[in-house]
């Protein structure tokens, strides 16, 4: 027996027909787009994974995360194939001088591990996004409760709008001329700093005015009947509850300050530095100093010499360490949100 017309029931149409398709492409878009992240992802995964993982205890290459890049001598020496660093390669050959009388070949930056480039790293993104953080939480506190809406203010917002989608590059180059060039300060942490804080500046003070307008008029109009200044007001009763929203604006920005490699190259970064930053006659030297950093590095690895199954593993065994530093990072943003989020609820 037929069931019964229902006369609410939807027609399937040629109109529906043509928006059931969209829809299908749309989520098939979606999740090819998600199935190639997730491929790059679990690719740099698996083969960084034999990198900095091993089969015997510690079962981690500590090697990796202490010492510094190196280059990597493979030998035969008594009918074996042997692959030392290149300090543990002029200890064994001075001890056995008969080394040299046979084949021994080289491999650049294929040894040794990369702390230098995960301190360096590191510092790069606490630097920058301190300096972001405070100019753009400033610069946002000013549009959204000191500044009168006019056409100087809505250029403004324009131009921090603009400034979201210019290339890193042109970030790199104006680091370049102005710190690096006119003030002086040479290929250095500060210039390194402050150029990203600059290029991921306007996403911090786009998000930063976004969650100030999003904690309600009642909160600054409760303090101020209260007698509190408009700074107390900020202060005390808007800026706690803006802080998750700002945060997150923080985890974007940490998200593309340490991924960038063109801004340093011009800045910060050194393809090889033997000492580590730290290790300076004084104090203010720590700042004008360039450093190691691990997207430079993998640049270098990956494009700068020649490919072998040795700077193979190096490469992804570097982008497995990146991005776990940057996912430790961004996490720890995260769990602080939440915190002030359930601290702060409305």
């Amino acid at each position: 027996m037929p069931a019964t017309h229902h006369v609410f029931r939807a027609q399937l149409t040629s109109a529906r027909r043509r928006e059931g398709f969209i829809f299908f492409l749309f989520g098939a878009a979606t999740y090819f787009v998600l199935l190639c992240g997730a491929v790059v992802i679990g690719t740099i995964v698996v083969r960084g994974a034999g990198t900095v993982f091993q089969a015997r205890a510690p079962f981690i290459n500590t090697t990796f995360f202490t010492e510094a890049p190196e280059s990597l001598h493979v030998f035969q020496y008594q009918g074996r194939k042997m692959e030392l660093g290149d300090a543990a390669f002029r200890t064994f050959e001075a001890a056995h001088p008969d080394v040299a009388k046979g084949k021994s070949d080289s491999y650049v930056y294929s040894a040794g591990g990369i702390f230098p480039c995960i301190v360096g790293t590191v510092l790069l993104v606490v630097g920058s996004m301190a300096i972001a953080l405070t100019l753009g939480v400033c610069a946002a506190i000013y549009l959204n409760e000191y500044a009168r809406d006019g056409t100087f203010i809505r250029f403004v917002r324009l131009a921090i709008l603009n400034l979201a989608g210019v290339p890193s590059i042109v970030f790199g180059l104006f680091g370049f001329g102005i710190f690096v060039i006119f003030f002086g300060w040479n290929v250095s942490l500060l210039a390194g700093w402050f150029t990203l804080a600059f290029m991921v500046l306007p996403v911090i003070i786009t998000a930063s005015e976004e969650s100030l307008k999003a904690v309600p008029k009642g909160f600054r109009e409760g303090s101020l009947a209260l007698g509190a200044t408009k700074w107390q007001t900020i202060i005390k009763n808007v800026l706690p509850y803006a802080l998750p929203g700002i945060l997150t604006s923080s985890i974007l920005g940490i998200a593309r300050v340490a991924g960038e490699t063109a801004p340093i190259m011009f800045t910060a970064a050194y393809v090889v530095r033997d000492k580590l930053p730290w290790q300076v006659d004084k104090f203010s030297d720590f700042f004008f100093q360039g450093v190691m950093a691990l997207p430079y590095h993998i640049y270098v690895v990956s494009s700068k010499i020649p490919q072998n199954e040795y700077t193979e593993r190096v490469q992804y065994g570097t982008a497995f360490v990146f991005l776990l530093i940057v996912a430790l990072i961004a996490t720890a943003s995260i769990v602080l949100r939440n915190r002030l989020r359930n601290r702060y609820k409305w």
